[in-house]
């Protein structure tokens, strides 16, 4: 469409613009062109001043005349026109140019910060740039953003992006809007970062999904998350609300819908057990057994909870029963064994990214959750006494604990610190600024098991490595709790029965004998083949007589306290026991137990000058 002619208001308006053009041209040029305040009248005359330029069709704003372009980008780096982004992609206009020669404090600021997050090459132009875009497309200035109007700012670049740019272009500008968040977040021009786009479209496509459902069903079920998120973790919710929208999906596709939580009967419980089994995974033909387990044990709890609170919407009885819930699958931990742990570790020890050594290190050798790892601060490596100490933030279990750091992991953690970017997080990992996600730290361990050569390998196995490798070695199951982070010794339990060394040995022991009855030779006894009572009775016969009891400590081993009748005042002894009194001196003195030995030497005098009298 073509704009009206301006009125003599927008028409002085217009011309008290062209001046201020005039004089800015004046200022960065000794001699202006007539040329170009020419052009913006004439541009002013033919869409009615800037705010008509705004309005106009994409098509007309692109036709303008070469001579007129300069005054529409001082408008727009002047914050007087606000074209839209279509056209500023569409013509391809050099936003971080302009927006440079109006903030050029800013611009030499923004190139360093983005530089020492660790950015490098053309990013933290394109960043710039980007941040140029958003700030003409917000119509103000780049220092005056929080997190929600840069979204919406870059929802509308991207969209623009996809229609005018090549998706290699396209690819480029997703890059430097992410790292633009990081480098405003360190120069303290945002308050927080944002999730990643992924996790923004979940949750538009969540609150999508909800509003299509029936209202009752919709107010109990997120009165019972509102009230669920006051005590459960982030992470649980999430799951409560994924299984809750599900089923509440399903209840609004019955015939009849079932439009409140109170409607819900025994039969839609059971045609819901059977819609969950039959339908497919995301991986799979059918969802897994431990999924159709987790959906009903969320709805039993919230039957019941909603029932408990006499909640006006609650069914007359809980509809789900113990008996429908199946069976949890206990199946053991997947680790790594002792060889392939070592061709990972030499692996990621000389791998060139020094994220993947330090992740991997700090993995195998403290058994950290993935969540622990990356929620770990600058001051939570700690000096307790003589030993340094790596303190673990609450995390899964709401509990937080102090464990000891090796030798080795402590000084790789001294060097990432060492070369860790400058950022205003206080987080320990940071990657361009911003916290390691979740995809992050596996990517850094799958890329240390390829270079071992090993098949996929995750952050989890190298914590069950570590408690198997522990447990195996005869660290206590205390410990191993203490050490991994468990409020129940009941998770700790489940490495006791993978690969237990005791149990083999006994294992290899008794078929040894047993293979004796199958070989073919004469059946006989081995010499030390001994049932329970000779056992006890062999025990007995090393038993000493104590004043309380006995002592059962076996003939081979040492005791500190071997001499500790002797000193008693009680003590007597005769000469028929001077040779046991010569052999219990002689072997103090081979010990170096000066004290022992100075205590026979005094029996032995004694009993000489007894014989002498």
């Amino acid at each position: 469409m073509t704009a009206a002619a301006p009125g003599p208001a927008g028409a002085e308006q217009s011309e008290s613009v062209v001046c201020d053009y005039a004089a800015h041209l004046s200022t960065v040029s000794a001699r202006v062109n007539p040329a170009e305040p020419t052009a913006a009248r004439q541009l002013c005359s033919r869409f009615g001043g800037p705010s008509g330029f705004a309005t106009a069709a994409l098509a007309e704003q692109l036709e303008v005349p070469r001579p007129a372009l300069r005054f529409i980008d001082w408008l727009i780096a002047t914050g007087r026109l606000n074209p839209g982004a279509d056209y500023l992609l569409a013509r391809r206009v050099q936003a971080g140019q302009l927006l440079a020669r109006t903030h050029p404090d800013l611009h030499r600021r923004f190139l360093a910060a983005a530089g020492e997050l660790g950015f490098a090459g053309q990013m933290p132009q394109r960043q710039w740039t980007a941040l140029a875009y958003l700030a003409f497309i917000a119509g103000h200035g780049p220092h005056q953003f929080d997190l929600d109007r840069l979204q919406d700012a870059a929802d509308q670049l991207l969209a623009a992006a996809g229609r005018y740019w090549a998706p290699a272009t396209s690819h480029q500008l997703h890059a430097a809007m992410f790292g633009l968040e990081a480098t405003l977040f360190h120069l303290g021009l945002l308050e927080r970062l944002s999730t990643t786009k992924r996790r923004r479209r979940r949750a538009q496509s969540r609150d999508q999904k909800w509003a299509h459902l029936p209202t009752g069903l919709t107010a109990t079920m997120h009165h019972y998350l509102d009230q669920m998120a006051i005590s459960l973790r982030p992470a649980t919710v999430n799951r409560y609300e994924v299984w809750l929208r599900q089923f509440a999906g399903f209840l609004a596709s019955q015939n009849p819908p079932v439009t409140t939580v109170a409607g819900v009967t025994r039969a839609h419980i059971e045609a819901f057990k059977t819609h969950l089994t039959d339908r497919a995974a995301q991986h799979s033909d059918r969802l897994a057994r431990g999924s159709v387990r987790d959906a009903l044990v969320v709805l039993r709890c919230v039957f019941e909870r909603l029932t408990e609170w006499q909640h006006p919407d609650a069914p007359a009885r809980v509809p789900i029963f113990g008996g429908d819930i199946p069976t949890k699958d206990r199946p053991l931990p997947r680790f790594l064994d002792d060889a392939a742990a070592a061709k990972l570790l030499r692996a990621a020890r000389t791998h060139p990214d020094p994220l993947v050594r330090v992740i991997v290190e700090v993995l195998a050798r403290t058994g950290l959750r993935r969540s622990e790892l990356a929620a770990l601060t600058t001051d939570a490596i700690v000096r307790i006494g003589s030993a340094w100490w790596l303190k673990i933030p609450v995390g899964k279990l709401h509990t937080d604990r102090y464990i000891p750091l090796h030798p080795t992991v402590k000084e790789l953690l001294d060097q990432w610190l060492g070369h860790r970017p400058a950022a205003r997080s206080n987080l320990l990992f940071l990657e361009y600024g911003r916290p390691l996600s979740a995809q992050r730290v596996n990517e850094a361990v799958a890329a240390a098991a390829t270079a071992a050569g090993l098949d996929h390998v995750t952050p989890h196995q190298l914590r069950h490595t570590l408690a198997t490798q522990a447990i195996n070695r005869g660290m206590s199951l205390e410990a191993i709790a203490a050490l991994l982070g468990h409020t129940s010794m009941t998770m700790t339990l489940t490495y006791a029965r993978i690969a237990d060394r005791t149990v083999a040995d006994e294992y290899f022991d008794v078929t040894s004998k047993v293979e004796a009855l199958y070989d073919g030779q004469p059946a006989t006894l081995p010499a030390d083949a001994e049932g329970h009572k000779m056992r006890k009775l062999r025990r007995e016969m090393h038993e000493r007589l104590l004043g309380n009891g006995y002592c059962t400590r076996p003939p081979e081993l040492d005791c500190r306290f071997e001499s500790i009748c002797e000193s008693c005042t009680f003590f007597a002894t005769t000469i028929e026991f001077r040779p046991t009194l010569q052999r219990q001196r002689d072997d103090a003195a081979a010990k170096h137990q000066h004290d022992r030995q100075q205590l026979f030497d005094r029996l032995l005098t004694e009993l000489d000058n007894q014989t002498a009298s």
